[in-house]
């Protein structure tokens, strides 16, 4: 019971923030266009904005390290940042020309990752290693210090009587479909531009609303709801500077129309309403990958009867 009023709570503070955010970036009717007073705005930019993930990643990573008892959540560390980067990275091999455009490339260092459709400034896979390192990382501090009085003690205990982890969340289907049938809406008949397809707010739904479907029942119990508050502010005001200030009026990168829904934020250089899903999403993906491996590593089983209970 304590864990689903915090989990409300948190989404009365985001409401709280977001309906005001939403009223006041409706009043820019106009927005005003970044005039670039040089052909090298900001060198090395892209490059150098990573220090907004890596320096803090450094910190925490420092604290980490010198916890001798928390093995257990560093072996459950290790495991979501190799389960989750290569997703990352996958979207960038595969799909990242697709979603995306570099215009700048002074703003990267100028190296490249071959990918369907041409090369990938390297700085977007370091991007993803170190957003979800310091969203994880962010997480596992606040759980193990900073918040540990809301936190499950001990594992072992906690897990017992699960017959299986994947049980299957019916709302999250419900709202999965309802948002992806909501932006092809959108996209044919509200945006004035038609053509294309939502297909990058698709796969973001699909990404983080997948695990939820199959594991948000058995690892609600075990979120710490007020460390991953903290982690989703954290995140958003990094977004905010990040994305919203630097990257879109500088063409650090910019998303290609066709696969987007068509819903722009004016007040923040056309920014697409994907990109605030994803801030919104990588949070919530990360915390429910990283609790429900704990879980499984509590059971102390193979992870066929851990995961669908299926004994050999």
């Amino acid at each position: 019971m304590q864990d689903r009023k915090a989990f409300l709570v948190i989404f009365a503070i985001a409401g709280a923030l977001i309906i005001p955010a939403a009223l006041t970036l409706r009043t820019v009717l106009h927005p005003v266009i970044l005039q670039a007073t040089s052909d090298n705005p900001t060198p090395l930019g892209y490059t150098w904005s990573l220090l907004l993930f890596i320096i803090p990643i450094g910190a925490l990573g420092w604290w980490f390290a010198s916890r001798p008892d928390l093995q257990f959540p560093r072996k459950a560390f290790w495991r979501t940042i190799s389960v989750l980067t290569p997703l990352g990275f996958l979207l960038d091999l595969l799909f990242g020309n697709a979603f995306f455009v570099f215009p700048n490339e002074s703003a990267t260092l100028g190296w490249k990752v071959p990918a369907v459709g041409g090369a990938i400034p390297i700085e977007e896979f370091v991007f993803y290693l170190a957003g979800f390192t310091l969203v994880l990382l962010s997480y596992i501090w606040c759980d193990e210090y900073w918040l540990a009085d809301y936190n499950v003690p001990d594992y072992a205990v906690a897990t017992k009587g699960i017959p299986r982890i994947v049980r299957f969340h019916f709302a999250s289907v419900v709202l999965g479909i309802l948002l992806i049938a909501g932006a092809i809406l959108y996209q044919k008949f509200l945006s004035g531009a038609p053509e294309g397809f939502p297909w990058y707010f698709i796969y973001l739904v699909c990404a983080s609303l997948i695990p939820s479907a199959g594991f948000f029942h058995t690892a609600q119990p075990f979120i710490n709801w007020r460390a991953f508050s903290f982690t989703f502010f954290l995140l958003l005001l990094i977004s905010l500077l990040w994305e919203a200030t630097l990257a879109l009026p500088y063409g650090w990168w910019e998303y290609r129309p066709r696969t987007m829904m068509g819903l722009h934020i004016g007040a923040w250089s056309g920014l697409p309403i994907e990109a605030v899903f994803v801030w919104f999403a990588v949070t919530f993906t990360t915390v429910i990958t990283y609790e429900v491996i704990k879980i499984w590593k509590a059971l102390g089983t193979r992870a066929l009867e851990a995961f669908f209970g299926i004994r050999k």
